[in-house]
C-alpha cells in the first residue's frame, strides 16, 4: 500500500554561505516510522546565488495538492514577536523569516483543505500564531515555577530527557491515549510559550506552572494538534509519543484516501 506524503516546514538558514532548508533528521525518523508516512520537504524560499527570490508569493493551493499532512517541527529560531504584537526588540533566539512567511499562510491554508497537521515547539507557537493567539517571548521572565529552557550545557540525551510532568486534560484526546492518565512526564527545551490561547483551541495538557503545553483545534476536519514538548525524542519508547505519531498518520491516511477517490 502506498503511504501518505507528509510535507515538512524547513528553517531556512545559512549554511557554509549558502541558504539552506533544513529539518533535523530526528522529526524526518518520528514520522517515517512513527507514523509510517513519506517525509518530504517544503521549501520556505526559493532564490538564486545572489539571493534573488525565484517567486515573491507561496501557491499553499499547490502545496497542499501534493501532501497528505503537515508538519510543523522545532527549530533554534523562535516566531517573530511583531507577529503576535510584541515589539520586534522582543526576539530572544535567532529569527527566521523566510520560515515564519511559509508556515503561518500555510497553517491557516492546511486547516481550510482539511490537511492534519502536527506542529512541535516551534511549530506548537506557529500554530498558536496563525489561529490568533499570542506568545510570551520569554517565558523564564514571566514569574512561572519552572525554567522551560533547553540547557545547552547537558549532553544531548541529558538535555531531551524528561524533566516535568504535564497534567493531562480530564476525558481529553491525550489522556484517552494513555488509559486515563492524569499526568505524564515530559521534557521541556523551549524559550516562547504560549501566552494567550488562539479562540477556540482545546487544551490537552498543562505545565505545573500553568502554561499550556499541548492544544488541538476541535473544530478542523482531521487531526489538527500542538505540542509544546518534543514527543518525536524517543517516540517509540513512550506510550503517549507512540499514540500521537500513530494518530496523525492515521489522519493522514484518511486524507490520502480521500484525494484518491
Amino acid at each position: 500500500m502506498p503511504k501518505p506524503v507528509i510535507g515538512f516546514v524547513c528553517d531556512v538558514t545559512a549554511v557554509s554561505g549558502h541558504i539552506a532548508h533544513l529539518v533535523v533528521e530526528k522529526y524526518l525518523y518520528a514520522v517515517a516510522v512513527g507514523a509510517d508516512a513519506t517525509p518530504i520537504l517544503l521549501p520556505g524560499r526559493i532564490s538564486d546565488v545572489d539571493g534573488t527570490p525565484a517567486s515573491e508569493t507561496l501557491d499553499y493551493g499547490a502545496i497542499l495538492a501534493l501532501v497528505d499532512g503537515i508538519f510543523l517541527p522545532g527549530s533554534p529560531s523562535n516566531v517573530a514577536p511583531p507577529l503576535y504584537g510584541r515589539p520586534p526588540e522582543d526576539q530572544v533566539l535567532p529569527a527566521d523569516p523566510n520560515r515564519d512567511a511559509m508556515s503561518l499562510g500555510l497553517i491557516r491554508a492546511a486547516l481550510a483543505a482539511g490537511v492534519p497537521m502536527l506542529g512541535v515547539c516551534r511549530g506548537c507557537q506557529e500554530m498558536n500564531v496563525a489561529f490568533g493567539g499570542t506568545l510570551h517571548p520569554k517565558l523564564h521572565e514571566v514569574g512561572q515555577e519552572l525554567d522551560h529552557r533547553y540547557d545547552a550545557t547537558l549532553p544531548i540525551a541529558d538535555a531531551y530527557a524528561p524533566v516535568h510532568d504535564v497534567a493531562l486534560e480530564p476525558g481529553g484526546v491525550f489522556s484517552g491515549w494513555v488509559d486515563g492518565a492524569a499526568r505524564w512526564r515530559v521534557n521541556s527545551l523551549h524559550e516562547q510559550g504560549v501566552d494567550r490561547l488562539a479562540p477556540g483551541m482545546e487544551v490537552e495538557a498543562r505545565a505545573p506552572d500553568g502554561v499550556v503545553e499541548a492544544f488541538r483545534h476541535p473544530n478542523a476536519e482531521r487531526f489538527t494538534t500542538a505540542i509544546q514538548w518534543h514527543p518525536e525524542w524517543r517516540f517509540g519508547a513512550d506510550a503517549l509519543s507512540t499514540a500521537i505519531f500513530r494518530a496523525f498518520g492515521e489522519a493522514a491516511r484518511d486524507r490520502m484516501a480521500s484525494r484518491r477517490r
